[in-house]
């Protein structure tokens, strides 16, 4: 059993990557995360990255939950794209008070997952409880969590509460996964093993301080992780999964180029032209994506560490570069999957389930084509919402 104190995360996800990719199909079929591997990933800490080390997290910096990430998801979608989920959901332990953290979080093998989007009601009461409704759609690995988090929009009496500018109060609220009803609704073309289920539920009260919003709160904790915008985080773990998948593309690829001989054709795969070509051209344009999206997430990084905060221009740049990655991952799969032919569309070849997962990864709100206006204003310096950043 690796476990987070015998290795590194980057060193356990590639021990762990063999297992992932030889569970992939059964994964697939069960449309969820086998609860063995997530087993594994928990004893390694890779749910643990971005939980404060002050309630036994591994407060990673973001390059390493991205090389994590990426790591995995070359071996298979699911858990690369399971722990981008499961690790950023973690941030959200720095905004708790210390004994709200350490409730949630604080044992080692307690999985956290859930949903940020506002799709729930909490109806303030009168003694720092929350009554809460709702149901959220996407909760990646739901069957595997301890505690499901959801967004919802407070409200007073009948009416939401109303921050300064009138924006409405959004916080995040953790749940106990056994209080939270699972819908089966993961019937999809891609990422079918992450298990990405409704959850709802009705009148669950909820301690306020079981509670945090991510866009008005200060974080109590003030390492430099927490400096960085969780969404942007999100963004950019979601980028390396998309990086990996499309790296595990590439290589199923050139791995069946050597041995395949096309219909009709007196030469191997790999000594066509039009291989070469394609391969010279994805593999370059998937590094040159790789580098900017590290390169903008490590200038975010040490600007975090040098002030304890991360200028907006530094911001958008991450979002670019998770964007213009997960574009240009896409496209390498797509040439990896048109090059291998027919071979391709079987069950037993990976490279259908790679072209699956990478296209449902491009549909994630965060990593959209609208990223591509809030970052343009940015660039042009014309007025935007900076707290999408």
């Amino acid at each position: 059993m690796i476990t987070a104190m015998s290795t590194t995360p980057v060193e356990a996800a590639r021990a762990l990557a063999p297992h992932a990719a030889e569970l992939a199909a059964e994964a697939e079929r069960g449309r969820r995360l086998p609860a063995e591997l997530s087993a594994e990933l928990s004893a390694a800490g890779l749910y643990r990255l971005c939980v404060p080390a002050s309630v036994g997290g591994l407060e990673a910096a973001p390059g390493v939950l991205l090389e994590v990430v990426e790591t995995l998801a070359a071996a298979d979608a699911t858990p690369g794209w399971c722990v981008a989920v499961c690790a950023t959901s973690g941030m959200l332990a720095a905004y708790l008070d210390q004994d709200s953290a350490a409730e949630v979080f604080g044992q080692a093998d307690r999985v956290t997952g859930g949903v940020f989007a506002p799709s729930g009601r909490a109806l303030a009461g009168d003694d720092d409880e929350l009554s809460v409704t709702g149901r959220w759609r996407f909760a990646s690995n739901c069957e595997n969590c301890d505690w499901l988090m959801g967004g919802c929009i407070v409200f007073d009496g009948e009416q939401p509460r109303l921050l300064e500018g009138g924006r409405p109060d959004i916080r995040l609220v953790l749940m106990p996964a056994g209080e939270v009803e699972v819908i089966d609704t993961w019937s999809v073309s891609g990422l079918r093993a992450t298990g990405s289920h409704d959850i709802a539920v009705d009148g669950l009260a909820v301690p306020l301080r079981r509670s945090g919003s991510l866009l008005t709160d200060r974080p109590r904790e003030r390492g430099p992780l927490y400096a960085f915008p969780p969404f942007g985080l999100l963004a950019a773990a979601i980028a390396a999964v998309a990086l990996g998948i499309a790296r595990g593309a590439l290589d199923d690829l050139i791995g069946m180029a050597g041995a395949k001989t096309p219909t009709l054709s007196t030469r191997k795969l790999a000594e066509r032209a039009v291989t070469q070509t394609g391969v010279g051209r994805a593999e370059a344009g998937l590094e040159a994506a790789r580098g900017m999206l590290y390169a903008s997430v490590e200038r975010a990084w040490e600007a975090a560490r040098a002030s304890d905060e991360i200028p907006v221009e530094l911001r958008a740049r991450v979002r670019m570069g998770a964007t213009h990655a997960v574009e240009t991952a896409a496209a390498a799969v797509d040439t990896a999957y048109s090059l291998a032919g027919g071979s391709a569309i079987y069950e037993t070849s990976p490279l259908q389930r790679r072209f699956r997962d990478v296209h449902a990864a491009t549909q994630h709100m965060l990593v959209a084509p609208a990223t591509w206006e809030l970052t343009g204003r940015s660039l042009l310096g014309l007025e935007f919402d900076s707290t999408q950043l």
